[in-house]
């Protein structure tokens, strides 16, 4: 039994597929299935049930799985341990995030981050919404940052941004004058909205009066589209102030708060409470809130940051 053996198996049990975990695996699906006969045969066990294409973990599986998690933490562990008696940080920081905090949060953030610790590579796992905090959770990021509330007992969310999401349109659109926009007077205007997501559903929540009567044109997955549609004609959107500050300023949009109440948004920066964070990761929340304008003490975040879920 090796690591890598190991780590193909959990690859298998995330994905629920042979031929999946080979193309993240590199390997062709005879060589992990080779891998999981020999695991078999030194266990004396099955771990896989096969049900025509679909396949399941055994009981056997089930526990062997939680054991091989343990097993390749143990070994991430030491290695951070012996990066960490070099003094200078080394290693790999996975951040996930939506593409919008990709574009208007990261850079900065990696910017001040690669100043401080030149020798971690930082990698961002481009995802969306429940995406973003499951990969938090099955330990495939370091960190994660989404829209709060985050309902889940094993992670550790810090309030890192708050702004409000407006309805954007052109300059010269009728609703561009108005000081709010209340969900019945959309109705007669084509509407460009997030596919899907916390921003989609609060909304969908928003909408659900005059829900009718909308006329949903376009349903997009990035804020760039529907930034670019809203000025080319095609309708109005919803986004974050701080995803169309340039473009407000340079007066290619008019943003528009909504009513009766303020559509607020807060982002916050998650990562597991039993993970044991090496240097590198502590500067990353150090870095993160210092950019954020939150100022912590010497031995990290302070309290009023911290949203205990």
């Amino acid at each position: 039994m090796d690591l890598d053996q190991l780590h193909t198996f959990l690859e298998i049990v995330r994905l629920k597929s042979f031929s999946k975990a080979a193309q993240t695996c590199f390997r062709t699906q005879p060589a992990i299935s080779a891998q999981v006969r020999q695991l078999e045969q030194e266990l004396n066990t099955t771990l896989f049930e096969r049900l025509g294409t679909r396949i399941s973990l055994t009981m056997a599986g089930k526990i062997f799985a939680e054991y091989a998690e343990q097993i390749l933490n143990l070994r991430r562990q030491a290695q951070d341990t012996i990066n960490e008696l070099e003094k200078v940080p080394r290693g790999e920081l996975v951040i996930a995030a939506n593409e919008a905090t990709c574009i208007y949060v990261l850079p900065e953030v990696f910017s001040r981050y690669k100043e401080m610790f030149p020798n971690v590579q930082l990698q961002v796992d481009r995802s969306f919404g429940a995406r973003v905090v499951e990969a938090v959770i099955d330990n495939l990021a370091d960190f994660g940052i989404c829209q709060l509330p985050i309902q889940e007992k094993k992670l550790q969310v810090v309030l890192i941004h708050s702004d409000e999401i407006r309805c954007i349109m052109p300059p010269n659109h009728p609703l561009a004058g108005a000081r709010s926009i209340a969900c019945e007077d959309i109705v007669s205007h084509p509407l460009l909205l997030p596919r899907a997501g916390t921003t989609r559903a609060r909304l969908n929540a928003w909408m659900e009066p005059s829900e009718d009567n909308l006329n949903i044109s376009m349903e997009l997955d990035s804020t760039e589209m529907m930034k670019r549609f809203v000025m080319a004609g095609l309708g109005i959107a919803f986004v974050a102030v701080s995803n169309c500050a340039d473009e407000i300023r340079e007066g290619r949009l008019r943003s528009v708060p909504l009513a009766p109440e303020p559509l607020d948004r807060r982002l916050g920066l998650i990562y597991r409470k039993d993970k044991a964070l090496s240097k590198a990761a502590l500067g990353f929340i150090q870095v993160i809130l210092e950019q954020a304008g939150v100022r912590s003490p010497e031995r990290g975040p302070v309290a009023p940051a911290t949203v205990n879920t």
